[in-house]
């Protein structure tokens, strides 16, 4: 830090006084800057003297000293004789430098000034002659001297470079941060003395500034040679410029706004550690994201300590008032690569700063050398390794509490040299990134057995397994929100129906929790009963939306209702691989998608009634054919909305990722959630449910018409029978025909026609019985003397399942029969 002490650089003696002249000139003699002194003192402009040879300027020639020291590239300075513009001699005292390179010489640096004189007394006002012209030469060297001590003077680090972008003047500001003085500098570029690849944004602003003209600013992060820590810098350059406009030098200041930035760094960081820690239920995350907001604002290396019981979700015990802490190292990270294990419970003695920042309550910056990080580090073999490898030279132990519980505690080590070690503001930091922490963390503890309880229960309401059947090939996904309660009412299902039919559902409860996620149990379940009934899609929608207000009301149990609003959305969808039709009704839900074999992926428009809890709308069914192969996609809304998108955007995608599906159902879910969710967790519960549909072919189904006529029932079991011996089920023929023979003779004494008997080969034998009667028949026991009613007890004692389901223009009567053993796992039916 080398520099003048006194205000001026003119000191007393020296006749470089504040209104010297500068110029420079090329190794041939020729001149190449043109200061606005050198114009005050002999009159020529920097037009009129660049490109001149030096030697022009000579009124007598220079003493044979100078000519020697010149001849041996010597600085030199003595009195000398100029010649001004009006060809006047002017005495002067001359000082020439020679300038260098590292390809040899580079040019002659020319500083002139007039010898100090006696202030004698102003001439009389009214005096005539050259008064005037010398009292204006006097203003402008005053005005010289005053702008030389500004410069000089300033607080602020300030140079000025040629050209050429080498040193000219330095204060001594800037002589303090370059730890260099004006006469070490002057001549060389920034480069040459500040070789750090940080400095080089200055070195080329002050060559664009130098050759464009335009003034540049902007701000760096580097450790000058005059400081022992990096700093801060706003950095201005502009260009000096003469009257005619042209540049004949560089002004470059440096402010040193270290204080500032380091409050503008610690404000962005609290505010990003409000913004992302916390944003989980989760102990662990919640830890993580506090490592990782601390890492490199705050720290080189952070590390979480909880106690066992925090992460276990259960209420800390209180500390020991004595001894060491075991605590479980629960989240790290470091700006360097490091082996620190997460997940082991490391012991502290109790003089460990961590150990003391938990029993005192308050937490602490060290330095590595302080005696009692010492003491510990001696008494921590592998700590001390771990110092010794990674090198910190302060730390930060703070403690984790919330609510007057301890949680744990975090450390910060500073590993960087170039940076100053922890201090009070640090610490403040610390302990504020840490309060915000351990609210989270106890947040996320207190919420842990909740939050386990409602996903148990979530996912015990939902499909435990796919059932078998042969229609369609489904896979389907849920996932539960990103909020406190974690679940919510979104849930799917899949029901085989009779005839080999299949129902596919999805469903959507408002809100979410615990109310939410047994709301969703009761609807489900009730649209598995009514499903049982075999009821079409707008019937079982009404006989839902009933429920639906009884539950919200409080009908159902007599009790107040859990919640004042509970509504919910429903898409009911029956799918029949034999005629291939799908039929569909909405409850205020989202269209479903379809993917037809080799087409594009559209939405199925069907009429979408309100949501269900309203009453007294009706619902309407829509039938779809659709060829063997298609897609088909069900959802909630939660898959395409949220995420900064609207639903448009959201259908879009989906659209597009169902037009890319891949031939495994299970991999095309995953990918359209990928696609959707952009590998988040949903703002909003989703449930998807994929299905490809599969068809019977005409060999596995038989049919005819049946007359109503008694004689007709041996006609139809012949049929029958040897369509069984066809398709290879001769062990079922007996059975077969007296399932037969007891619903076709039903159909036609108790029944209306037409009567129609179906045969089904499925993985089961299906055996329909269709006829225009809507009054279905009864199972009873029927009395030792009684003549009838013996044949639906025989049906129900030889058949897997047998039931009842309406149409539009009567009712059908089913059975179903299981296959022989070797047949059972063939399903010859689909294809």
């Amino acid at each position: 830090m080398v520099g003048r002490a006194t205000s001026d650089r003119a000191e007393p003696g020296d006749p470089f006084a504040a209104d010297d002249a500068v110029a420079m000139a090329a190794p041939d003699g020729a001149l190449s800057a043109w200061s606005p002194g050198a114009q005050r003192l002999l009159g020529h402009s920097a037009a009129e003297a660049v490109g001149r040879p030096a030697t022009e300027l000579l009124a007598s020639a220079l003493p044979d000293s100078a000519r020697e020291s010149l001849a041996a590239r010597r600085p030199w300075t003595g009195p000398a004789v100029l010649r001004g513009r009006d060809g006047a001699p002017v005495e002067c005292r001359l000082r020439i430098r020679p300038l260098t390179s590292a390809e040899g010489g580079a040019g002659w640096f020319l500083e002139a000034g007039r010898p100090q004189v006696t202030a004698t007394a102003p001439e009389p006002a009214s005096a005539a002659g050259p008064a005037a012209p010398r009292r204006q030469e006097e203003a402008v060297r005053t005005e010289d001297q005053l702008l030389r001590r500004a410069f000089y003077q300033s607080p602020f680090a300030l140079a000025i470079h040629d050209t050429e972008g080498r040193f000219l003047l330095l204060n001594a500001p800037m002589e303090q941060q370059m730890k260099a003085t004006e006469s070490d500098l002057r001549g060389r570029l920034i480069a040459d003395h500040l070789t750090d690849p940080a400095f080089e944004p200055s070195g080329r602003a002050v060559e664009r500034v130098a050759a464009t003209g335009v003034p540049e600013r902007f701000e760096t992060h580097a450790r000058v040679p005059g400081e022992q820590y990096a700093h801060a810098w706003i950095v201005h350059v502009f260009p000096l410029k003469d009257p005619d406009g042209a540049v004949r030098g560089v002004y470059l200041s440096a402010l040193d706004f270290s204080e500032q930035s380091v409050s503008r760094e610690r404000l962005a960081l609290l505010n990003e550690a409000s913004r992302r820690i916390g944003s989980s239920l989760d102990v662990i995350r919640t830890a993580q994201e506090m490592t990782e907001v601390s890492v490199p604002g705050a720290a080189d290396f952070v590390s979480v300590e909880l106690l066992d019981a925090v992460l276990q979700g259960d209420e800390p015990a209180p500390l020991p008032l004595d001894g060491p802490m075991e605590l479980r190292r629960t989240a790290v990270r470091s700006a360097t690569p490091t082996v620190v294990t997460v997940g082991d419970l490391v012991r502290y003695p109790e003089i460990s700063p961590l150990a003391r920042c938990l029993a005192t309550g308050r937490g602490c910056a060290y330095r590595v050398t302080d005696p009692e990080v010492a003491h510990w580090l001696a008494q921590d073999p592998g700590r001390a390794t771990w110092v010794r490898r990674n090198h910190p030279h302060s730390m930060i132990a703070v403690p984790l509490r919330a609510r007057g519980v301890n949680l744990g505690a975090a450390l910060f080590t500073r590993n960087d040299p170039a940076l100053p070690p922890y201090g009070e503001g640090d610490l403040k930091v610390a302990e504020e990134l840490a309060a915000r922490a351990a609210v989270a963390i106890d947040n996320a503890r207190r919420y842990t057995r909740e939050r386990t309880t409602t996903l148990a229960l979530q996912h015990s309401l939902l499909p435990q397994g796919i059932p078998d059947q042969a229609a369609v090939t489904v896979a389907g996904r849920y996932l539960p929100a990103v909020s406190r309660a974690g679940v919510g009412g979104d849930w799917y299902d899949v029901i085989p129906l009779s005839g080999a039919r299949v129902a596919l559902v999805v469903g959507d409860v408002v809100g979410h929790g615990l109310h939410a996620s047994a709301a969703m149990g009761r609807l489900r379940t009730a649209v598995r009963t009514l499903a049982d009934v075999d009821l079409p899609p707008d019937e079982l929608l009404a006989q839902l939306d009933d429920l639906v207000i009884r539950l919200s009301t409080g009908l159902e149990t007599g009790a107040e209702p859990p919640t004042a609003d509970l509504g919910a959305t429903c898409l009911y969808t029956v799918y029949d691989p034999v005629s291939r039709v799908w039929s569909l009704a909405s409850a205020g839900h989202p269209w479903p998608a379809l993917l037809t074999p080799g087409g594009t992926a559209e939405f199925v428009e069907l009429p979408t009634g309100p949501p269900l809890g309203l009453g007294g709308h009706p619902f309407e069914s829509v039938e779809v054919p659709l060829p063997e192969g298609s897609l088909l996609a069900l959802y909630t809304n939660g898959l395409v909305e949220g995420h900064d998108r609207d639903v448009d955007t959201g259908l879009r995608g989906l659209r597009t990722a169902l037009g890319a599906a891949r031939p495994s159902l299970e991999t095309t879910c995953d990918d359209i959630l990928k696609e959707l969710l952009f590998d988040r967790r949903p703002a909003d519960d989703v449930a998807l449910l994929l299905a490809r549909t599969r068809a019977l072919d005409d060999q596995a189904v038989a049919q005819w018409d049946i007359a109503a006529d008694p004689a007709a029932v041996a006609e139809t079991r012949a049929l029958a029978t040897a369509r069984l011996r066809a398709w290879g089920l001769d062990e079922l023929v007996f059975v077969a025909e007296l399932v037969i023979s007891e619903l076709v003779t039903n159909a036609i004494r108790y029944a209306a026609p037409p009567v129609q008997l179906r045969l089904i080969m499925d993985r089961t034998l299906i055996c329909e019985v269709a006829d225009g009667s809507s009054t279905a028949p009864h199972l009873r026991r029927a009395r030792i003397l009684d003549e009838g009613g013996r044949g639906l007890m025989l049906v129900a004692q030889l058949t897997e399942g047998w039931g009842t389901r309406y149409t539009g223009t009567g009712k059908i009567i089913w059975a179903e029969m299981p296959l022989p053993g070797e047949r059972a796992d063939i399903a010859p039916g689909g294809r």
